[in-house]
């Protein structure tokens, strides 16, 4: 079980890490990894320009069951508004803020999917 739970953490490591490679190659600045507020935790909080990203990442070894982004249901975006809400209050940002989704699929090569304003 041990080995389980290692192997699904790292897996979610490695998701994050080429999406931080992939929102600083589109120019992104990265403001945080893994902020928490209470029991949610936002993977990643981006600027660019006038602009915060909130982004979820979500990573799989395969796409055989379902793509990642499927994995982020409504219970997840409201824990993801909630400590946005948070971290907007603390930082007194003023400007606009997007809620992105990147689903990283660990093949060769990887594939990243960036969802755009992913929360209405």
């Amino acid at each position: 079980m041990a080995s389980q739970i290692t192997k699904h953490l790292h897996t979610g490591r490695l998701g994050e890490d080429h999406a931080v490679a992939y929102l600083l190659g589109k120019g992104y600045t990265i403001l945080r990894q893994n902020y928490r507020h209470r029991r949610a935790e936002v993977d990643i909080i981006a600027q660019q320009g006038d602009l915060l990203v909130f982004v979820e990442v979500k990573t799989r070894s395969t796409d055989r069951y379902g793509f990642p982004e499927e994995a982020v249901g409504t219970k997840k975006e409201a824990m993801l508004l909630n400590a946005a809400d948070e971290f907007i209050l603390q930082e007194g940002w003023g400007h606009e803020v997007r809620f992105d989704i990147i689903s990283v699929t660990l093949s060769a090569p990887p594939v990243i999917h960036h969802i755009e304003d992913a929360f209405h």
